[in-house]
């Protein structure tokens, strides 16, 4: 690119095609976006979740909307003798999906399963309990007890994804009279939603609340939480979750119009975000789910948490070899705004192209990444600023210059909880950041930063006070030999380290220009005392 080039707009301008820019086998660690993938049983095994690592998954999700703990616990279980039949450097996280508050219809009595409903037809959704087995084409149940106090005449209820629309008349008690928008069927236990409807449903469920304690004992890395309305969900999260999970990542999923409005304030306590497009484009108009995306993504760039896009991304890839020239635009627009992962579903859990469809995924978002400009980005990162800045975050600025300035290959970050990586992630530099620390949990939950690529370092802590310097050069060394060996640097390079003046959480204060020794022997650990 020209170097004259002052703004996002002329750098899109000079965007060009063709085969200058080729995704292969060496650019397989350079993708800065994470990929999460939804493990199911087609790919529940060591083998079939190896072939997904090896792809490009870097974290791996269990949707506690289907299956047992019996089955979740043999995904944990396989994905940990994964990582033990071939460990390397490059952990694997672990996310825990929950269920989420819902709304369910009843059951249809004996006859009326799949009845056909046609347009203009009217008839009665109620919260008597009386009804919840005794469903047919003139009454229906719901088990939303305050349906009637939420709603009111002319809103809409919507049955199984909006298939079947509802338009409600009026409301006696109970009793709802709604009218069929369009022609559909009425079935047990599908699900319902209440687009622009404040429901007041627990933000947990007593499953909910089981699965998390199941989730604490198996040492998750991170929650995706469903169906999050307001901040006091995410601390009624945290509450279940306890002090033996009080370093689970939480990162909230907003699928419906409360959870857009109350955005702020949830963003505010939450650790991450996820836009959960599919619920989403149900409770809100599908053609504003876009808006709430770009909102929510700019939002957590600006205050440095994780953001995940997810839903449809390559839904074609489920049945097809390849995806539709929409899905291909959609996941490289959802990096190019600023997610730092991207998701797939039923594309990995139960699709026939599990593997194609990560590849494609990571292709879009290498060649995405590539089409960034990362300098204008950057200024509009640091402008927007408030001012004056913490020390770590001022040093997570100076890294991400340093490196434009010198031509450097990374930075590298010593962090203990990961957040001074988050912080240089937080601006966008356009090199990788090579994140090394002790904390393995750590490791694994930096896959959620654009950029970040975590080792773990194996050597143990209770370092003395004269030792500590050389176990920062330790640890450098580990980090470039790592990088080095996934093909992330090159000898004689240069790095920009970043570390703390002294042990522990919150000294980030220190940046090094360093260059990546050329002899191999100078990447050696260093006994301590030596």
């Amino acid at each position: 690119m020209p170097s004259t080039i002052k703004s996002r707009l002329e750098w899109l301008a000079n965007l060009q095609t063709g085969t200058e820019i080729k995704v292969t086998d060496d650019h397989k660690f350079m993708r800065k976006t994470g990929i999460i993938a939804t493990i199911g049983p087609k790919v529940n095994s060591v083998e079939g979740l190896s072939a997904l690592r090896n792809a490009g998954v870097n974290i791996m999700r269990m949707n506690f909307s289907h299956g047992t703990h019996e089955y979740h616990q043999s995904v944990i279980d396989n994905i940990r003798k994964m990582v033990a039949a071939k460990p390397g450097p490059r952990p694997v996280a672990i996310a825990l999906d929950t269920k989420g508050p819902e709304i369910r219809t009843g059951v249809m009595r004996q006859g009326f399963d799949d009845v056909k409903i046609s347009a203009g037809h009217e008839f009665i959704v109620t919260s008597d309990p009386q009804y919840a087995e005794n469903c047919d084409d003139k009454i229906l149940y719901l088990d939303y007890g305050n349906i009637s106090k939420v709603t009111e005449p002319g809103k809409f209820i919507y049955i199984d994804d909006g298939i079947l629309s509802l338009e409600v008349l009026a409301i006696d008690g109970k009793n709802l009279k709604v009218r069929a928008v369009n022609n559909g069927a009425l079935s047990s236990r599908k699900g319902v939603n209440l687009p622009s409807t404040p429901v007041d449903l627990p933000a947990l469920s007593e499953k909910d609340k089981g699965d998390l304690k199941f989730g604490v004992k198996n040492g998750v890395d991170m929650i995706f939480a469903s169906f999050i309305r307001r901040a006091q969900d995410v601390h009624d999260i945290r509450e279940v979750l306890g002090p033996d999970g009080a370093n689970i990542k939480i990162i909230v999923k907003i699928e419906n119009e409360q959870g857009v409005k109350n955005f702020d304030e949830i963003l505010a306590v939450t650790d991450g975000v996820m836009v959960a497009r599919g619920d989403l484009g149900i409770e809100i108009p599908p053609q504003q789910v876009f808006i709430a995306q770009k909102m929510m993504i700019a939002k957590c760039n600006l205050a440095g948490k994780p953001i995940i896009v997810a839903t449809h991304m390559l839904e074609s890839m489920t049945y097809n070899p390849r995806p539709t020239r929409a899905e291909v635009n959609d996941v490289s627009n959802a990096v190019l705004d600023g997610a730092d992962c991207v998701m797939l579903s039923g594309e990995t859990a139960k699709g026939n192209y599990p593997v194609p469809s990560v590849l494609m995924m990571a292709e879009c978002c290498f060649l995405a990444e590539s089409a960034t400009s990362y300098l204008t980005l950057f200024d509009e990162l640091r402008d927007a600023n408030p001012h004056p800045t913490s020390t770590a975050e001022t040093v997570a600025m100076a890294a991400a210059t340093a490196a434009t300035e010198q031509s450097a290959d990374a930075i590298l970050v010593l962090s203990t909880s990961g957040s001074s990586a988050r912080l240089i992630s937080k601006y966008r530099p356009s090199v990788p950041i090579l994140a090394v620390t002790r904390n393995e949990q750590t490791a694994r939950q930096m896959h959620l930063h654009r950029g970040c690529y975590p080792f773990w370092y194996p050597e143990p802590r209770g370092i003395a006070d004269h030792q500590w310097q050389q176990d920062v050069d330790n640890r450098i060394r580990f980090g470039m030999k790592s990088a080095l060996e996934l093909g992330i640097i090159k000898p004689g390079g240069t790095i920009i380290a970043v570390q703390g003046w002294k042990g522990g959480l919150g000294h980030t204060n220190t940046l090094r220009i360093l260059t990546v020794p050329t002899d191999p022997a100078d990447l050696e650990i260093i006994a301590l005392g030596a």
